[in-house]
C-alpha cells in the first residue's frame, strides 16, 4: 500500500547516514543537484536532516529513505522509513 492509498502524502528523501552517535537518532545527508541561475551549470547542494530511528537499525554509511513526520523533538521532523542499502 502506497502513501496516497493510506490517505497521507508525506515527503520522502533518500540520503546517506553520516552520524548515529545519539540514541534513536540518525543524521542523514541528502545531496541534490541544482542549476546555477546565471551559468546554467549544475551545482551540488547538501543538507543534513535529523531523523528518528526507533530500533537503531541504521549505521554510518548506510543509504536510507526518511519520511516527513510530526515534530518529535527540536531538530527531529523526519522518521526512518527504510534502509535502502547497507554500508560495506
Amino acid at each position: 500500500m502506497t502513501n496516497t492509498e493510506q490517505g497521507h502524502n508525506r515527503r520522502t528523501l533518500v540520503g546517506k547516514v553520516v552520524s548515529d552517535a545519539c540514541d534513536k537518532t540518525i543524521v542523514v545527508m541528502v545531496v541534490r543537484q541544482v542549476p546555477h541561475k546565471l551559468y546554467k551549470k549544475y551545482i551540488t547542494r547538501s543538507k543534513k536532516y535529523h531523523a528518528h530511528d526507533e530500533t537503531n537499525s541504521a549505521a554510518v554509511g548506510d543509504t536510507v529513505r526518511i519520511e516527513e513526520s510530526r515534530p518529535i523533538s527540536k531538530l527531529k521532523n523526519w522518521v526512518l522509513s527504510e534502509v535502502v542499502e547497507k554500508a560495506k
